[in-house]
């Protein structure tokens, strides 16, 4: 069986631009627990986890800072850079992740299944030639399963 039998086509997605207040109510209100984020043409240039959200939703007091400043000596400064932006973020933009595992329509579901438990991730883009066309899930592939379509 092909990823593309089990896809959910055309998902939900949110513009580099929306609100985190947006995202976060589209996540709750369409019990997803991400968002591919594409750009006017429809490529995808993120994606935005709960994880995400709840990040941005912590407060900064100076323990915090003092303990980023440390992290600042141990981490780099693009990382700093990075936790800083997130906690103050207002935008899909801000808190997507920008490095997004991916993939086509045509691997197999051992493959994705394969992908997800090796690289760590519940929820896969699929895309062609650059645009996103749908998304799989680990739940997807589980429902797949126990259907009987391997």
């Amino acid at each position: 069986m092909l990823i593309k039998d089990i896809m959910t086509p055309h998902p939900v997605t949110v513009r580099p631009e929306t609100g985190v207040q947006e995202v976060a109510r589209l996540l709750v209100e369409r019990n997803i627990s991400a968002l591919p984020v594409v750009d006017g043409s429809g490529k995808l240039v993120g994606i935005v986890r709960e994880e995400g959200v709840i990040f941005q939703d912590k407060k900064a007091h100076l323990p915090t800072f003092i303990n980023l400043s440390i992290g600042f000596l141990t981490l780099g400064a693009k990382k700093f850079e990075d936790e800083i932006k997130k906690i103050t973020a207002s935008r899909a933009q801000d808190i997507m992740e920008k490095k997004v595992l991916t993939v086509d329509a045509r691997v197999t579901l051992e493959d994705a299944a394969t992908m997800m438990i090796e690289k760590g991730s519940y929820y896969l883009p699929v895309v062609e030639n650059g645009a996103l066309i749908g998304v799989i899930t680990k739940k997807d592939i589980v429902r797949a399963i126990a259907a009987g379509k391997r």
